[in-house]
């Protein structure tokens, strides 16, 4: 029954199927209910499945994985209330971006895929953008909706019916290390872009110092994550779906100390518990910290 989970892909960016192992599976997904609450928003399961590195051009990823119908299903299935309980911080971080995306281009129409809550629709909202978001999970959907009455479409981007060179500005934050085929995503988005039209990804960097350093402790050796990139192999994506990148920054998030606290569970239980009291006895628990750990901010014209 487990094997009718899995497939084996090629590689995103050259299609290559030779790769070399960098950190073998020790454990197998089993069930439909491990996929669902594995595949969320705020999944923080340490990696167990299978990480290769493709011989031709360097990509690190994920093979074999779950297949791609699982994973979205997992995605669309169950709540999610940690994640939208980080609402300031994820404002916060949003405005940032949002003043940074601004010195290459005036708020004009913008997608937002992976949207999640809807927080990063309502931070360009109010900063004069015409906001639209996609969504897998009905429950994200359904909180952003009501919590900031944005337009959030619920399912994925082939799911969608938009008019081709629609948007200025595509994002998708935190989101393409998730999906089942970058490729393919970002030659949907090119789709929708304006020629001279900007697309943002903000992801965590393999290449980073401190991914280096960290190795397969790394915060961002994850479950939910299929693909690994790093700068190179991040340029050479882009190069191949038609997009020059035109600036590469670490990317500051924000977020509160008592979720950080509760984030570390997966990596060390003991000092996940400390802080989680600490911070509640001192009253730090919402204190909004702006932390780097490798994530990278990419912006990118479309040619």
């Amino acid at each position: 029954m487990t094997q009718d989970f899995y497939e084996t892909v090629a590689c995103a960016i050259c299609g290559s199927r030779e790769y070399k192992v960098v950190y073998p599976a020790t454990r197998k997904v089993v069930s439909q209910d491990q996929i669902i609450a594995m595949f969320k928003s705020s999944g923080d399961e340490p990696l167990t499945e299978q990480m290769v590195q493709c011989t031709q051009c360097g990509l690190l990823y994920v093979n074999p994985r779950l297949k791609a119908s699982l994973i979205i299903g997992g995605y669309s299935a169950g709540d999610d209330a940690k994640f939208v309980s980080q609402e300031e911080g994820r404002m916060r971080t949003f405005v940032r971006c949002l003043r940074e995306i601004e010195w290459y281009c005036p708020p004009g129409k913008v997608l937002d895929i992976g949207t999640a809550g809807g927080t990063f629709l309502a931070a360009a909202q109010r900063r004069g953008w015409i906001p639209v978001g996609i969504e897998p999970n009905k429950w994200l959907c359904d909180w952003g909706k009501r919590r900031y009455g944005v337009d959030i479409r619920q399912g994925t981007l082939d799911q969608q019916h938009f008019t081709p060179g629609s948007f200025d500005v595509v994002t998708l934050w935190d989101v393409l290390e998730h999906v089942p085929d970058p490729t393919k995503t970002l030659t949907d988005v090119a789709a929708m872009v304006k020629p001279g039209g900007h697309l943002v990804v903000n992801y965590p960097d393999m290449g980073s110092w401190i991914a280096r350093l960290m190795g397969k402790r790394w915060v961002f050796v994850l479950n939910v994550h299929l693909y690994y990139f790093t700068q190179q192999t991040m340029k050479k994506l882009l190069d191949k779906v038609g997009f020059d990148v035109v600036r590469v920054k670490p990317h500051l998030q924000t977020l509160s100390l008592g979720y950080l606290c509760f984030r570390m569970h997966a990596y060390n239980r003991f000092l996940s518990k400390i802080g989680q009291t600490v911070t509640k006895y001192t009253m730090t628990e919402n204190l909004q910290i702006p932390y780097w750990v490798g994530q990278t901010f990419v912006m990118a014209r479309k040619r």
